[in-house]
């Protein structure tokens, strides 16, 4: 598991990375042809790894309904950011991963709701869901990459 939890944590840098250095307005852009934005994406990420970690082992998020049901599965950008929700973000960009390699290590997931994800891959126990997570943001930090691409473009 140590693995997975670095993989995730150098994801996460990458991650911090793009949001601090890219501005708000390209941040809330989205690009003809795509149907998010990279701050869309990058808050998506974080809010899935504690629905797919915390309340999927029927343990408390970390983060508020508010911010989880802006950018869970299925939401859609609203063209915004507030400079609160920015830093708010960068900041659960590495707690969040933190909370979960300390909760994990102290046994905290006892409990699992089987869950299939979109790609059809079930998820049987907490391990499992660290594991598609860490796939789950790999295939967001990849569409994140062509945002900034067409952006530069247009």
């Amino acid at each position: 598991m140590e693995k997975l939890f670095d993989i995730t944590l150098k994801n996460r840098k990458i991650l911090y990375r793009i949001l601090e250095n890219t501005p708000k307005e390209q941040l809330v852009k989205i690009p003809a042809g795509f149907r998010n934005s990279i701050w869309w994406n990058i808050a998506h990420v974080v809010v899935t790894q504690q629905l797919l970690v915390y309340k999927m082992s029927n343990l408390e998020m970390k983060m508020e309904d508010a911010i989880i049901n802006k950018f869970k599965k299925g939401t859609v950008p609203d063209g915004t950011a507030t400079d609160e929700e920015i830093e708010l973000m960068s900041a659960f960009l590495f707690s969040t991963a933190e909370w979960v390699e300390e909760d994990y290590n102290n046994g905290i997931f006892k409990e699992f709701n089987e869950y299939t994800t979109t790609p059809k891959i079930t998820l049987s126990n907490v391990e499992d869901a660290i594991a598609f997570n860490v796939f789950h943001e790999g295939l967001h930090l990849g569409v994140i990459l062509s945002l900034e691409k067409a952006l530069l473009g247009s």
